[in-house]
């Protein structure tokens, strides 16, 4: 049976991975003159934003408890909790832009050429690059606390 250690980091690491991929296309897609059918894809990919990011925190979880490490290294490590908070605060700036594209998706149900307001829409944008900001800080979080920073 291959290393629990090495699942549970590799699964993790495709979750992240994914998770940023799928950050990217929603970034692409949320911008001057999203209209009509563009909408409900913006839906489908926020929603599965939220799946990945779910999928990151609890196989995140069963890491910190069951890895090779012990759960007591990242408790006390000042990185793991910077990192812990940098995605407590990316996940809440989520949260207006995941309403927004909500709204809109139910505003342009059965309406091909619903619009945003361009307003709502520029407004949107600035949480997901803030949020952009956020995450970058996240590895570099898991770097320093991999290498022994922040005991």
């Amino acid at each position: 049976m291959p290393d629990l250690d090495l699942i549970l980091a590799a699964t993790h690491h495709i979750a992240v991975f994914s998770l940023v991929a799928i950050y990217a296309a929603e970034f692409a897609l949320l911008r001057p003159g999203l209209a009509g059918p563009r909408i409900s894809q913006l839906a489908r990919i926020d929603a599965a934003y939220g799946a990945v990011a779910g999928i990151v925190v609890v196989v995140g979880i069963v890491r910190v408890i069951f890895g090779a490490v012990g759960w007591q290294y990242y408790v006390g490590n000042q990185f793991f909790w910077a990192k812990m908070a940098a995605f407590v605060i990316a996940g809440l700036l989520t949260i207006p832009p995941t309403l927004a594209i909500r709204r809109w998706a139910k505003a342009g149900k059965g309406n091909q050429d619903y619009a945003p307001p361009a307003g709502e829409i520029a407004a949107n944008r600035r949480f997901v690059h803030l949020q952009a900001g956020v995450l970058l800080l996240i590895p570099i979080f898991a770097a320093a606390m991999a290498r022994g920073y922040g005991s």
